[in-house]
């Protein structure tokens, strides 16, 4: 058969090159036409007795396991199972709707109220993202915390910015704070959650909204944590915003005391490190007669330098990191969310640990 074919496409080859085309083209075509010769089929073979359960057994390849995560590391990005839950939840009130999602700890102890942390999301960001990129439900796991992640939607800003530069949505009883607070509420009523253990923490846009939402609800939150973001009243309409976040803005007055952690990157392009600073300013004007110490250290990653303010008992009212090379990210944040930065510190954890310290 090979050698037939070989003849074949030889002489349509010899007929092409001497301009005999269409002679070339009917022995291509005779060619295809040909019957192919007959496939012999075997020979019929005896069946098989069927693998008994121990050959089976031995044939079959054993499943490989797979090591215990730790607890929380669905919250790291990583495929293991959370312990916990981590649902939708919807809430609405005279002043508006927000979706938002709550985790709860496995641990929760019946009877045992736990420490609430509410989250607020950057622009362009959802809860499962912001959860991701913070790692927080690892700690609410480590800790005994619940936490809630508002969502912003599409619908109020389209890019899921929180709106903390729009006079409608910077005081109580009103726009944004009021929903948060709302929410923050409705946990309380429906879930053991310690009223007078109630935080509020915020990236960018949110951690700008979180200082707003503190100093609107002393009554909800005991502690503030701003990551990246601005002081209250730093703007008060979009161009505002803009040259707020850009060259800084001192903000407004800060009518309640309220203890506030902040982080801010030193190389952020997006939000003026300036602002970091005025939000410790303005935190700071409430808490007289604290005594400053400074730390420097590059433990965990990236340099920082930790300002805490103290009272005499030892508890900080006021923290301000700044972290050195770092940009508009979570310090010490999962790389498998957004504006997150893998390397330290640990911009949860320290918010957690300074959180805790507090009560209403």
């Amino acid at each position: 058969m090979f050698n037939r074919l070989q003849r074949m496409l030889t002489r349509a080859t010899k007929l092409t090159r001497s301009g005999k085309v269409l002679s070339a083209a009917i022995v291509l075509q005779n060619l295809a036409s040909a019957p192919a010769k007959p496939v012999r089929k075997p020979a019929p073979t005896k069946p098989r007795k069927p693998a008994t359960a121990q050959q089976k057994a031995a044939l079959s390849p054993k499943p490989k396991t797979r090591p215990r995560a730790a607890l929380g590391d669905k919250a790291r990005g990583t495929t293991a199972v959370s312990r916990g839950s981590f649902k939708r939840v919807d809430f609405s009130d005279e002043h508006g709707k927000r979706s938002y999602k709550l985790y709860i700890p496995a641990i929760a102890t019946p009877g045992k109220l736990m420490p609430l942390v509410v989250m607020l999301h950057g622009c362009t960001q959802t809860p499962d993202d912001f959860a991701t990129g913070t790692a927080m439900n690892r700690l609410a796991d480590e800790r005994g915390l619940m936490v809630a992640y508002p969502a912003q939607p599409v619908s109020a800003n389209r890019n899921r910015c929180w709106n903390w530069f729009k006079p409608a949505d910077q005081a109580r009883d009103g726009g944004e704070p009021a929903l948060i607070a709302g929410i923050a509420r409705q946990i309380l009523r429906d879930h053991p959650a310690d009223p007078r253990r109630v935080y509020i923490a915020g990236l960018s846009a949110g951690g700008a909204a979180a200082a707003i939402a503190a100093n609107a609800y002393p009554d909800i939150f005991a502690a503030a944590g701003v990551h990246s973001g601005l002081p209250i009243g730093a703007a008060q309409d979009p161009m505002s915003a803009f040259l707020a976040m850009r060259a800084g803005s001192p903000g407004s007055h800060q009518s309640v005391a309220m203890p506030t952690i902040i982080f801010h990157g030193d190389a952020d392009q997006t939000v003026n490190p300036r602002n970091g600073r005025s939000v410790a300013a303005r935190a700071l004007g409430s808490f007289p007669g604290l005594t400053e110490t400074v730390r420097t250290s590059s433990k965990g990653g990236h340099k920082f330098s930790k300002t805490a303010h103290r009272a005499q008992n030892r508890k900080s009212y006021c923290e301000y990191w700044t972290v050195t090379g770092a940009g508009h990210a979570w310090s010490g944040g999962n790389a498998k969310g957004t504006f997150a930065d893998p390397k330290g510190p640990d911009a949860s954890r320290e918010m957690i640990r300074f959180f805790l310290q507090h009560r209403i």
